[in-house]
């Protein structure tokens, strides 16, 4: 496992390329990236990796606003990279309930325990559930999520991902690196 002593984007290029190396390493052919413009994703173009960029939903940042540009999803389209934008996994419905009424999510509860690992862990868990949920990525095999705190990638994981429906069998097999500081 390989350290950051910061958490931040500029730790991508390195988390990037101990991916690639774990991915030949492992033999791991898909890698699941959160990455809302589609910068950190294109780092991975010319990996051999089949590449699925998880965005933002829409609305995210402030109300219909979609945070990757129409041109990139294009691009993207044209390249092979399945880009999926959709609710988070941690986010949905109760979020709405509990800032409403206030009470207790099992969902944030989740999300703060894995945030103890610092909150590229947790954008890491949370966008490989949803590819496989979406049916971007094969289910029951090892597969590399990334992610990181705000822009950029400080975080990768390999894991063997379960659907939301049974998050609880989700296989955390290896922390390939993440940052050892990290802000909250």
């Amino acid at each position: 496992m390989q350290l950051w002593e910061k958490s931040g984007k500029e730790n991508t290029k390195s988390t990037v390329n101990a991916v690639i190396t774990k991915a030949q390493e492992l033999g791991i052919g898909h890698v699941v990236v959160a990455s809302n413009t589609g910068a950190t994703a294109r780092q991975f173009l010319n990996s051999g990796l089949k590449i699925v960029c998880v965005t933002h939903q829409v609305g995210f940042r402030e109300p219909g606003s979609d945070e990757m540009p129409a041109e990139v999803r294009q691009e993207f389209k044209e390249l092979g990279v399945k880009v999926l934008t959709t609710t988070h996994l941690f986010r949905g419905v109760n979020r709405g309930f509990t800032q409403v009424h206030g009470g207790f999510d099992p969902g944030m509860a989740v999300a703060d325990t894995l945030r103890l690992f610092g909150q590229g862990t947790k954008v890491a868990v949370e966008v490989a559930v949803m590819a496989l949920d979406a049916g971007l990525i094969p289910y029951g095999q090892d597969i590399i999520a990334v992610g990181g705190s705000g822009r950029g990638a400080d975080t990768a994981l390999v894991l063997r991902p379960a659907h939301s429906g049974e998050f609880l069998q989700t296989k955390i097999r290896e922390i390939i690196c993440k940052p050892r500081e990290w802000e909250r």
